[in-house]
């Protein structure tokens, strides 16, 4: 009896022409995947991505049993409008795309953080879907609230993620406050709150949003970033972020105002045992049921970024979400590469099996 035919995997994340025609399993970034899938006997290609070759890169999806995917939102001006509606045709037709560009809608942007907000691991968190909204709401919320982190729905890297605190609290057009934007290489701002809020209308573009948290001020303590495969935790990162926090006197591109490395842990690092009991048995389940997604549906790959709350008054840890990465989640601890492979070989045998197809 001849053997099953073994499964094929395309691994997509962005490029250009050239490189698409030089990638090999090896010789990128996501290597160490490619050597996991293949040990499970998964045949593993480069799909290198750019828009001019989009059509390309399609019949190569097409041709292959799933597809993984690993593209920022935003990168040097590009979204992934493209990108999305080839990934949902590709899909509609057979092979199994992870992360789906749909999947990516609910949990990938930061309106999850509103729509989860009752869980553990939210906190007083508001949304604003139109510039009316923001600018009737959120002046008065900034003078009663202390300082606010706003975010646009969809970002990376810093982009459109904005501290504001009040300078005076003036009434009208002399309301001053103090801006800082996440992204690299920024320095505070003073600037009229209503000049900052007509810098924010772009955010509401095409169905955009911007949610509203507040500060946390342990933040210099650093983010710690929880790696999911699926519903399962495949690794921890802490890193001292340098993001909403002011640059020292020597500037924004000094060595101490850089980020420190990401120190990543394997899955049963004990400092956080907690969290990965809170991620595993309440708030993944959680968040699947209040977004309406079911386990097949997570993400071979996404991570969940806190900060640090309040203490307990028994001095124990509590933890803020502040992002949900979904489209490009890497870099990953050493563990990660095994626990995507397991999964998305049990992923393509269930789309294999599914009488959808």
């Amino acid at each position: 009896m001849a053997s099953p035919k073994p499964y094929r995997v395309a691994v997509v994340w962005r490029g250009d022409r050239d490189m698409r025609r030089a990638a090999t399993p090896q010789n990128n970034r996501f290597h160490r995947i490619f050597e996991e899938l293949s040990a499970l006997g998964i045949g593993a290609e480069p799909a290198v991505y750019d828009d001019e070759i989009a059509g390309e890169v399609r019949e190569q999806l097409l041709a292959v049993d799933g597809v993984l995917v690993w593209v920022d939102p935003i990168h040097d001006g590009k979204t992934r409008a493209v990108l999305d509606a080839m990934l949902r045709d590709v899909g509609r037709r057979g092979p199994w795309v992870s992360a789906h560009p749909d999947v990516i809608l609910k949990m990938g942007v930061k309106e999850v953080l509103h729509r989860t907000k009752h869980l553990g691991w939210g906190t007083d968190t508001h949304l604003y879907r139109t510039q009316y909204d923001f600018n009737e709401a959120f002046p008065s919320r900034l003078r009663s609230a202390g300082p606010r982190v706003l975010k646009q729905n969809r970002g990376n890297d810093g982009q459109g993620v904005w501290k504001v605190e009040l300078v005076s609290a003036e009434a009208g057009e002399l309301t001053i406050v103090r801006v800082l934007q996440a992204l690299r290489g920024s320095v505070p701002e003073d600037m009229p709150l209503r000049s900052f809020i007509s810098r924010c209308k772009a955010y509401f573009a095409d169905g955009g949003c911007i949610v509203d948290q507040p500060f946390q001020p342990r933040l210099p303590e650093g983010m710690i970033r929880c790696y999911m495969s699926g519903d399962k935790v495949a690794g921890f990162g802490h890193q001292l972020i340098k993001a909403l926090i002011p640059p020292p006197p020597e500037g924004p591109d000094s060595p101490a105002a850089q980020s420190g490395p990401r120190i990543m842990h394997g899955p049963d690092a004990a400092q956080f045992g907690m969290l990965r009991e809170k991620m595993e048995g309440e708030w993944t389940p959680q968040m699947r049921e209040v977004l309406g997604l079911d386990e097949a549906a997570l993400p071979i790959i996404w991570d969940a970024d806190f900060l640090y709350g309040p203490r307990t008054a028994s001095g124990e840890d509590t933890y803020v979400l502040c992002e949900i990465n979904v489209s490009s989640c890497f870099a990953i601890p050493d563990e990660a590469p095994a626990a995507i492979a397991r999964l998305a070989l049990e992923r393509l045998k269930a789309h294999a099996e599914s009488p959808r197809r």
